[in-house]
């Protein structure tokens, strides 16, 4: 599928929601268990979520449409270093979530952005030249992917106890 903005927006404005749904009713031992060794649980994949709405995704789209000639994208900081979202509850992380991810679309939808500027480049610190095109892109993926990865934490919880079942459940065999 060709990226479009509304596409996008799709996916973009619906994570809060189905985060909300997946999560909001779970006990702590669903939320806070991950898939071993530096691994992460449910809580801390939203808190991931919630950096990447403040520090990543939308300062971003405001660096390559800027007009500034320096157009280098800021490093990304996958997780909160003070670990201050350790002492919010997933509602709290969610609402966080939500009113983030409710601006941040907002404010994309107000940028107008038509194909020249998806077309627009910046300069990852990592890959180069980079498309605004596919840094929507990749938002709208790595959305997809944390959700995935969130299923497939909780589902690892029961890996022993599904007995010979685990042969169909291809979320277990990761």
């Amino acid at each position: 599928m060709k990226l479009t903005l509304n596409k996008s927006i799709e996916i973009l404005t619906t994570t809060p929601f189905v985060l909300e749904t997946l999560l909001s009713q779970l006990s702590t031992e669903w939320l806070y268990n991950n898939e071993g060794e530096n691994t992460w649980s449910p809580h801390e994949i939203v808190a991931h979520l919630i950096e990447g709405e403040k520090t990543n995704w939308m300062p971003r789209v405001e660096i390559i449409l800027s007009n500034n000639q320096d157009k280098t994208l800021e490093s990304f900081i996958r997780m909160d270093e003070n670990k201050s979202y350790k002492e919010k509850s997933i509602t709290m992380l969610l609402n966080e979530f939500n009113e983030l991810r409710n601006q941040n679309t907002s404010n994309l939808k107000a940028k107008n952005i038509d194909q020249i500027k998806l077309n627009k480049i910046g300069i990852h610190p990592v890959f180069g030249v980079v498309t605004l095109s596919e840094l929507i892109a990749t938002w709208t993926t790595h959305d997809l992917n944390h959700i995935a990865q969130i299923a497939r934490v909780l589902a690892k919880q029961y890996e022993d106890e599904v007995g010979p079942w685990k042969q169909y459940l291809s979320i277990l065999k990761k």
